[in-house]
């Protein structure tokens, strides 16, 4: 494949909303002041499962909107590459976001955003995880279809393993493996040459950041421990080379 050429859209909607989301970086949040709609930018990052990772500060005028209504909506726009963005996909993901204690949803929004390490220790600023309820997906003119919550989510149950060992996988392959990773990212992925690394990996694929750019890479099957999940990477840049 090209690598400057970017794979073709999967045509199913419940598919491309999940990519959406797990590239995503950035997003628009919209939360509920006095009635009002309030939307902010806020960077992102996803749980195993798929569900949105946010890390806001407690003064931040959206954390305090959802202090009294935890029902937000999430923009995630896929259009940065369209000479048209109305021709571009993007789903519209709501929910209700609440501050998690899970040192695992904190781990993989750092991975995903290093930046935020400077201010991830403020008291003021916490991790708060979506529980998502529905979707809308546009992919375009005509192409516009509403997604269940159980399209964009997965069933983590036997995976623990694998979850239990992401930061064991995750370290080598930066470390050790960055050609792994740009092989990944330009041979799987069609995307440019650059720094990239894996910031998180589930039973269905891993993550991949570069900047202000994520990709996505998945899985031929299902992986539910660590050996598995090596097997499935050295098969995967095998595949790319």
């Amino acid at each position: 494949m090209d690598s400057e050429a970017k794979p073709t859209q999967s045509q199913s909607p419940a598919s491309d909303s999940v990519q959406l989301i797990r590239t995503a970086l950035k997003a628009a949040l919209a939360t509920s002041e006095a009635g009002h709609p309030y939307a902010s930018l806020v960077l992102v990052a996803t749980n195993p499962d798929g569900s949105p990772i946010l890390l806001i500060s407690k003064l931040a005028v959206h954390t305090k909107n959802l202090d009294a209504d935890a029902r937000a909506s999430l923009l995630f726009d896929g259009t940065q590459d369209a000479a048209d963005p109305l021709t571009g996909a993007r789903v519209s993901v709501r929910g209700r976001l609440a501050q998690t204690s899970d040192p695992g949803a904190l781990r993989r929004f750092l991975a995903r955003h290093p930046s935020a390490r400077g201010y991830a220790g403020f008291r003021d600023f916490s991790p708060f995880l979506m529980q998502i309820e529905k979707a809308h997906y546009v992919g375009g003119f005509g192409k516009i279809v509403d997604v269940p919550s159980g399209d964009l989510t997965l069933d983590l149950q036997g995976a623990e393993a694998l979850l239990a060992a992401e930061a064991d996988i995750i370290a080598p392959m930066n470390a050790d493996h960055a050609d792994a990773n740009r092989l990944y990212a330009t041979r799987l992925a069609g995307e440019k040459e650059g720094d990239w690394r894996m910031s998180g990996i589930d039973p269905t694929g891993f993550d991949l950041v570069c900047g202000p750019r994520g990709a996505r890479i998945s899985f031929d099957r299902r992986v539910t421990g660590p050996q598995e999940a090596r097997q499935a990477l050295v098969a995967l840049v095998q595949r790319a080379r």
